[in-house]
C-alpha cells in the first residue's frame, strides 16, 4: 500500500511506518539468530566460533550491497514525493541496472578471496575452515541479497512497509525448516546453515518482485524509460555508493576489532558472537527507525515540506530513548537465558557470562545508537549522503582504537565498548551536522524566492 509521509502528524506516521518494518528487520535477524542457535547447540563451540569469525567480513561486504541498495531507493522517494512518477520509474530501472553490475562483480571478487581475507583476518586455526564453509555460501549469494534489498527499498520509498514484512516472515519460516534439515537429517555442517539462509533471501526477493509486478503498476516500467541514463545513473550512485561506503567504513573498525577479538582465542570469540547476536536483535528498532527516516526525509524533502523535519527527527528520537529503556531491563534480566540458547555443554557457563558482559555494556550506551540512526538515515534522506560518510569515518577509528589500545588492556572488555565508543563519535559529529543540512536546505528555498521575486 503506498503512503504519503508528507502529510499528517510526524510522530504518527513515523510510527505507523516503522512498525511494519521493525517486524520485517526482527525476523531478518531470525535468519541470524536460527543459524548460530542451531550452529552452537548441536554442532559446538568451534562451528559457533568459525560463524562468529566472519561476522565483521560480513557486514563490511552485506552491509555495503544493502547501503548501495538503500541509497538507490533515496532518489525514487524524492520524485515521488515530488509526484514526478516517470521520473521515478527511471531511477528504479537505472537503479535495477547498477544493482546487477555492482552484484556480479562483489560476488566474484569475495569468492574468490574469500579463504585469504580470513586469514588476513587472523582467524583462529581451529575455526579457519568452518568460517570458510559458512562465508562463502553467503558471498556466493550475493545476487539475491541486492535483488530482495533494492526491491524492498523501492516498496518502502513508495511508504509500503508492510509487504517486504509478509515476505520475510515467509522466507523466515522457511529458513527455519531449510537449517533443522540440511544440519540435523543431511549433516551439512555449517554449509547447511549459510545455504539455508541464501535459499530464503532468494525467496523473498522473488515474492517482492512477483508482487510489484501484480499490485504496484506504478512501478510498471516502459520500454523508454528502461534505457540506461548516465545522469541517473550518476545521481544514483552519488547516492547508493556514499551509503554502501559509510557501511563498509564503519565496517572496517569492525573487521579490526575483531582481528583483536579473535586474538583472544575461540571462547572470546563465541561470546562476543552469541552476545552480538542477541543485541542484533535488540537493536532492531533503531535500525527500523532510521531506515523510517530515511523515507521521511527523502519524501518531505521532495515535496519542500522542510519544516516537518526537525518535528519528525524529534518524535523519532524519544521513541528511541524509551526504547533504550526497554531493552536494557531485558538484557539486565533476560540476557544470561538469552545467550543460553546458544550453546550447551562444556564452556557454556564462561561463554554466557562473557557474552552478559558484552551485552550490558552496548545496551546501556543504546540512546547513543537511537541518535547514531536517527539522525544519519535523516541526513542520508535529505540528500546529504557524505555527512553521513564522515560520521562512518569516525565510527571506523572509534572501532579501530578500541581494537588496538582497549583491548590489549582491558581484553574481553575493551572488545564490548568498541561499539559504545563509536557511537559516540558519530553523534558528535551527527547532531551538528544535521542543523548545518537543515539550514543549507532552507538556504536553497530562501534564493529561489529571491530570484522568484526578482
Amino acid at each position: 500500500m503506498i503512503k504519503d509521509l508528507t502529510q499528517g502528524s510526524p510522530a504518527r506516521l513515523i510510527l505507523g511506518f516503522a512498525v511494519p518494518l521493525l517486524a520485517g528487520m526482527l525476523f531478518q535477524q531470525l535468519y541470524n539468530l536460527v543459524d548460530t542457535m542451531i550452529v552452537g547447540r548441536f554442532l559446538g563451540v568451534t562451528a559457533l566460533a568459525g560463524v562468529g569469525a566472519t561476522g565483521s567480513i560480513n557486514f563490511l561486504v552485506l552491509g555495503f550491497c544493502m547501503g548501495i541498495c538503500s541509497g538507490f531507493a533515496i532518489p525514487v522517494a524524492q520524485r515521488f514525493g515530488a509526484k514526478e512518477e516517470s521520473r521515478m520509474r527511471e531511477f528504479v530501472a537505472n537503479g535495477a541496472w547498477l544493482a546487477a553490475a555492482f552484484a556480479t562483480v562483489i560476488t566474484v571478487l569475495t569468492v574468490v578471496y574469500c579463504r585469504d581475507i580470513l586469514t588476513l583476518m587472523n582467524t583462529p586455526e581451529d575455526c579457519l575452515q568452518e568460517a570458510y564453509n559458512y562465508i562463502v555460501v553467503i558471498f556466493a549469494g550475493i545476487p539475491f541479497t541486492f535483488l530482495y534489498n533494492l526491491l524492498s527499498g523501492y516498496l518502502r520509498s513508495l511508504g509500503d512497509s508492510k509487504t517486504p514484512l509478509f515476505f520475510l516472515i515467509l522466507s523466515s519460516l522457511l529458513n527455519v525448516a531449510l537449517d533443522l534439515t540440511l544440519i540435523l537429517v543431511f549433516h551439512m555442517g555449517v554449509l547447511g546453515a549459510s545455504l539455508a539462509t541464501v535459499i530464503s533471501q532468494g525467496i523473498s526477493g522473488m515474492l517482492c518482485l512477483l508482487w510489484i509486478i501484480k499490485r504496484f503498476p506504478i512501478l510498471h516500467i516502459s520500454r523508454e524509460e528502461w534505457r540506461i541514463r548516465s545522469a541517473r545513473m550518476a545521481e544514483l550512485c552519488t547516492y547508493g555508493v556514499p551509503m554502501g561506503l559509510q557501511y563498509s567504513i564503519t565496517a572496517i573498525g569492525s573487521v579490526i576489532l575483531q582481528v583483536a577479538v579473535n586474538s583472544l582465542g575461540s571462547m572470546a570469540v563465541a561470546a562476543a558472537t552469541a552476545g552480538a547476536k542477541v543485541l542484533n536483535f535488540l537493536a532492531c528498532p533503531f535500525d527500523a527507525l532510521g531506515s523510517t527516516m530515511a523515507t521521511y526525509g527523502a519524501q518531505n524533502v521532495g515535496a519542500s515540506r522542510y519544516d516537518r523535519l526537525s518535528r519528525g527527527l524529534f518524535s523519532a528520537s524519544a521513541m528511541g530513548f524509551v526504547y533504550s529503556a526497554i531493552a536494557f531491563v531485558i538484557a539486565w534480566f533476560f540476557g544470561r537465558s538469552l545467550t543460553g540458547l546458544f550453546v550447551t555443554g562444556e564452556g557454556g557457563t564462561e561463554l554466557i557470562e562473557l557474552a552478559q558482559t558484552y551485552m550490558l555494556i552496548n545496551v546501556a550506551c543504546y540512546p547513543l545508537l537511537t541518535l547514531v540512526n536517527v539522525v544519519r538515515f535523516m541526513i542520508q534522506g535529505m540528500g546529504f549522503s557524505m555527512f553521513a560518510i564522515i560520521a562512518g569515518l569516525l565510527e571506523m577509528v572509534a572501532r579501530s582504537l578500541a581494537g588496538i589500545f582497549l583491548v590489549p588492556v582491558l581484553g574481553f572488555q575493551g572488545a564490548a565498548l568498541g561499539g559504545p565508543l563509536a557511537w559516540v563519535f558519530a553523534d558528535a559529529f551527527l547532531v551538528p551536522a544535521y542543523f548545518r543540512c537543515r539550514r543549507l536546505l532552507m538556504g536553497r528555498v530562501h534564493h529561489v524566492h529571491v530570484v522568484d521575486n526578482a
